[in-house]
């Protein structure tokens, strides 16, 4: 089969590997039918956090149709349509019972010494706690519905994290640090919670035209200091809910500036570079937040979408085939797209 494969930085490619097969009786083998690039991918992709090792399988987004399953895979059946998040769990230790997916004793990532969600196919471990089926009735053909699913696999339960970490609630005052596909889905969700006022950071015209889209009414273009000052400047001091995804050094340092003292810090960001907390102490701000554990959002946001309440769509500009997966790479890398959409079959 062909996967997508990591030889440095700048450098993946798409070539033929050993075949997916099932290894355990709790597996399922899952045809990819979508899958996605996320901005994650992007700092091995640059040299960075080298998560993936090389010669590894790349992507952790993907969702498909099952070929087989297992003996002990009791939940599902060769034809399934699933949504995979981007980690497995078995669903059944005390981490996955408490909503905690990620910490999930059992549990792993995709493309991490495992298959890759940037490929035909996948070994997915933990079948039943893992893999979300879709209604029968869905229509994939739809792409339009196609890709907002997609984003369930990571960027749209990331983004809902972020809210549910920054306490946004009906009302809410909000700014969101960020204006990649997860700062756009942290609009969404925080929109989504019934926030009042969200304030977007960002300085690209399309990536503002989606937050206003998503629920957006204020934007700040301006960066450091002078983004701090405007947005104290709009908010009388701060806001109490900050949402920080991007997890660059800048970015956080940031998300605490623009926090009102006492209020929380949702982060998302996976934090590449080290922060300096003394701001963050002094004015008594709570930092909340961390991988998200996507795979107990995937229902009520798989809801929302089938009903048309949210649509996530937006955040996926661009859509590569497999094997236009180095482009796709180049592409959000140079800004020339938000996240791309992996039309595997």
């Amino acid at each position: 089969m062909r996967a997508t494969v990591y030889y440095g930085r700048h450098d993946v490619r798409v070539e033929e590997v050993p075949d997916a097969t099932l290894w355990e009786p709790t597996d399922a083998l899952v045809r990819v039918t979508h899958a996605a690039i996320c901005g994650s991918d992007l700092w091995p992709y640059r040299g960075q956090l080298l998560i993936y090792g090389m010669n590894g399988r790349m992507g952790h987004e993907f969702m498909g149709i099952v070929d087989a399953v297992g003996a002990e895979v009791r939940t599902l059946k060769a034809g399934d349509r699933v949504i995979a998040p981007f980690a497995f769990s078995d669903g059944v230790c005390e981490f996955c019972g408490a909503g905690l997916h990620t910490s999930c004793v059992q549990g792993g990532y995709w493309g991490a010494g495992n298959d890759g969600g940037q490929g035909e196919a996948v070994r997915a471990p933990f079948a039943d706690g893992t893999l979300v089926k879709l209604p029968d009735e869905v229509d994939l053909s739809d792409s339009r519905l196609a890709t907002a699913l997609a984003t369930l696999t990571d960027v749209c339960g990331t983004g809902h994290h972020a809210a549910l970490s920054a306490a946004v609630a009906p009302g809410a005052t909000v700014v969101v640090v960020g204006d990649g596909a997860v700062g756009l889905c942290g609009v969404l969700a925080a929109s989504r919670l019934g926030a009042e006022r969200i304030i977007m950071m960002g300085r690209h015209d399309s990536r503002l035209a989606v937050a206003r889209r998503f629920g957006a009414t204020d934007e700040v273009h301006e960066r450091g200091d002078d983004g701090i000052s405007r947005v104290r400047e709009l908010t009388s001091g701060g806001a109490p809910h900050v949402l920080e995804c991007l997890g660059t050094a800048q970015a956080t340092q940031t998300a605490i500036a623009v926090c009102r003292p006492g209020g929380t810090v949702g982060h998302v960001g996976v934090p590449a570079e080290p922060v300096n907390l003394m701001d963050l102490y002094d004015r008594n701000i709570a930092f909340r937040g961390g991988v998200a554990p996507v795979r107990a959002y995937i229902p009520e946001l798989l809801e929302d979408v089938l009903a048309g309440r949210i649509d996530p769509s937006p955040v996926l500009d661009l859509t590569v085939t497999l094997g236009e997966v180095p482009e796709g790479y180049a592409a959000m890398d140079q800004r020339r797209a938000i996240k791309a959409l992996v039309a595997v079959s």
